[in-house]
């Protein structure tokens, strides 16, 4: 019987990537809803009438009638004007993508971009249906609410990293693990000193030497916010403190991560950059998907270099870790800054350098109020936290 699948983002590059694993592999899975902020409304009335899916989510209210008329478009022009097709049922807004979350099926892929991830993340648990997570956002900003939501097994990493982890410690005690070695390519500025920073532009930025992401993750992956996260993320999934999860960088991205074993035994994960292969494993987990990506050609050199972390250039990672190790609301403003400071970079009004500054500066604010430290984690508390950051941030990148 073929899996159901629910895809959120599914106009972003996890989304895309998604639609061609489930379509090389069509035996094993089908696509019953689809969810997208709604900024291509051609694209994702091709995706939904392609698929023949049930459900299609825009986050854009503004945006539903554009997508109902490339509904309609996309019909008539693959024919189904005869009538003996059905239209999918069209939701729109804020809660679109919670909404398509709890739609019955066998897994949801959430690949949406940012803290917009949380309440769609948390329906599915509650509905009971396994999480492919690529939203690292919603994890790391939800914490606890998300783990204690999610039974054993129901939360299923798809970052290549992290997906890495999980695939290493299949079947190992947990008692037996030493430490995580999380792998960095080190983004297009890797070698660069602080100094040689000043003067990045959003186009140098967005030119990473290996993956091809949405425009927040590859800036996330130029300043190393995006792996800061993913050592947040690789606490929470596999319950190892901070003090035993590293960062290395390896700029080959052949080795997705490491674990090392008290034994001083290390277990990695090998494979060519691409995408398809975590998110079909975490389609199909814990099966994995014969040919969904190519493998190593070890007739080939392959660059196995592995280097230590600059965190002078790159500070971004030890203020994830503090924040980390603060938890509570802390991710999440965290998190929050750094998207507004993305923005603000991209749409040039901030400097590179002044990513990770600012952010840390509003952590820090947050951290200093005393409240911060009473407060019990909530959904309501962290969209709060989640605001406040987003306002300080702005304000900070004013003040510059």
């Amino acid at each position: 019987m073929r899996k159901r699948v629910a895809i959120l983002g599914s106009t972003g590059s996890i989304g895309t990537q998604a639609l061609d694993v489930v379509e090389a592999a069509s035996e094993r899975f089908e696509v019953v809803a689809l969810a997208a902020g709604g900024g291509q409304p051609r694209l994702i009335a091709e995706q939904a009438i392609a698929h023949g899916v049930e459900v299609v989510a825009v986050a854009q209210a503004t945006a539903a009638q554009d997508v109902q008329l490339a509904l309609y478009a996309e019909a008539q022009r693959r024919g189904w004007d005869a009538g003996d097709h059905r239209i999918p049922r069209l939701l729109a807004g804020p809660a679109a993508a919670a909404e398509v979350a709890r739609t019955p099926c066998d897994v949801v892929l959430n690949g949406m971009t940012g803290a917009v991830g949380l309440l769609p993340t948390l329906a599915a648990l509650e509905a009971g249906t396994t999480v492919a997570l690529a939203n690292k956002e919603s994890l790391i900003i939800g914490g606890e609410l998300v783990t204690k939501a999610a039974a054993p097994g129901q939360l299923v990493p798809v970052d290549s990293e992290h997906s890495a982890l999980a695939q290493a410690l299949r079947g190992e005690r947990p008692e037996d693990v030493r430490r995580l070695v999380v792998t960095a390519s080190g983004g297009p500025f890797r070698g660069r000193t602080r100094e040689e920073l000043t003067d990045v532009t959003p186009e140098q930025a967005a030119a990473h030497p290996t993956w091809d992401m949405g425009p927040v993750i590859t800036v996330n992956s130029a300043t190393l916010v995006n792996k800061g996260l993913e050592v947040i993320e690789a606490h929470l999934l596999f319950d190892v403190d901070f003090d035993r999860i590293d960062v290395v960088v390896h700029p080959g991205s052949v080795v997705h991560s490491m674990v090392e074993f008290v034994d001083g035994s290390t277990m990695l994960q090998a494979s060519p950059p691409d995408m398809r292969l975590p998110i079909a494993l975490g389609l199909a987990w814990p099966e994995r998907v014969p040919g969904a990506a190519r493998g190593c050609d070890w007739t080939e050199p392959v660059d196995w270099r592995f280097e230590p972390l600059d965190e002078d250039a790159f500070p971004a990672i030890r203020v994830a870790r503090k924040a980390g190790q603060f938890g509570r609301t802390a991710p999440a403003v965290f998190n929050a800054a750094n998207e507004e400071c993305v923005d603000a970079f991209v749409a040039g009004g901030l400097d590179f350098l002044g990513i990770v500054d600012t952010v840390a500066a509003v952590v820090e604010e947050h951290l200093a109020d005393p409240a911060t430290h009473e407060s019990a984690l909530t959904v309501d508390g962290v969209l709060a936290a989640d605001a406040w950051a987003r306002t300080r941030a702005r304000e900070r990148v004013a003040a510059r």
